[in-house]
């Protein structure tokens, strides 16, 4: 096994603890004010119509003028947009009762989340400098431009935080790393790059990870990744935040118990969410 990755430079913000890994209380529809899931559709760039589902926070409808920051949360391989909102306590995220109860807590921002699908077009592959993979086009191109002519979403690097699961961190990675100019948080949970594309992801990424404006880009919230201890990513996940330490960037590493499991992704967006977007990081 590779060795632990050792944290990234200092001046890092605390992460809240990460609930037990059995605690369902985290994620129950509690007594508390609940925001909206909807779907929306739109065409892509290519012409094919596309699904995604939508969070919109407790208050979003009765306060027409506000603007909201934006968090794009991936699903996994296999699955599609609407896992994450699933109800399963197996098979389904339960993000919006996450969101509605950290909100009620004044424990995160009230934010939109966008849950896309991306089945078909993420890739395990790391991207050519310069190269437009079929994801960072359905962003680029589709989901971002639809999401902010559509809802009141702020727009702005500082404004979108890029976060998804196993094959959903794929996404987060060769999107997020390639367009720091258009995502200001990358959060991946439960991924990292196989050993026949470690050494690619370095040389594709080098430029990206040595640039000192990367640090500066993520000073306030460093990239996150996580994995469990059972975790069938965690070695690969090891393996990349190893080039990712190499390089100097800054970083959250969590190691937490459980496996490739809801049970994890759970936590991990729970622990997340109340980082993201605050108010004094860099622009």
């Amino acid at each position: 096994m590779p060795p632990m990755p050792k944290p990234g430079p200092t001046r890092l913000p605390i992460l809240p603890a990460l609930p037990a890994l059995d605690d369902a209380s985290f994620f129950a529809r509690a007594d508390v004010p609940h925001g909206k899931v909807e779907q929306a559709t739109y065409t892509n760039h290519a012409g094919k119509e596309k699904r995604m589902h939508v969070y919109l926070p407790p208050g979003y409808e009765a306060n027409g003028d506000a603007r909201y920051p934006v968090l794009y949360l991936n699903h996994g391989g296999g699955d599609d947009d609407s896992k994450w909102t699933g109800t399963d306590p197996r098979q389904g995220g339960h993000a919006q009762f996450i969101l509605d109860n950290l909100i009620a807590a004044g424990r995160a921002k009230p934010m939109i989340v966008v849950m896309p699908n991306t089945r078909g077009i993420a890739s395990a592959d790391p991207p050519k400098p310069g190269e437009e993979d079929a994801c960072s086009k359905e962003f680029l191109k589709d989901i971002i431009p639809y999401v902010e002519q559509h809802y009141r979403a702020r727009p702005g690097r500082e404004n979108r935080a890029l976060a998804g699961l196993s094959m959903g961190g794929f996404v987060v990675m060769n999107v997020g790393l390639a367009h720091l100019d258009t995502f200001g948080e990358l959060y991946v949970y439960s991924s990292g790059y196989f050993p026949d594309r470690m050494a690619a992801f370095e040389e594709n990424f080098k430029a990206v990870l040595g640039d000192p404006k990367t640090n500066e880009e993520l000073l306030r919230v460093p990239l996150y990744m996580a994995e469990g201890e059972t975790d069938i990513a965690l070695r690969n996940g090891q393996a990349t935040m190893a080039v990712i330490n190499k390089y100097g960037v800054r970083n959250f590493w969590v190691l937490s118990t459980g496996g490739h499991e809801w049970a994890n992704w759970r936590r991990y967006l729970h622990q997340t969410a109340q980082i993201m977007f605050p108010e004094d990081r860099k622009r």
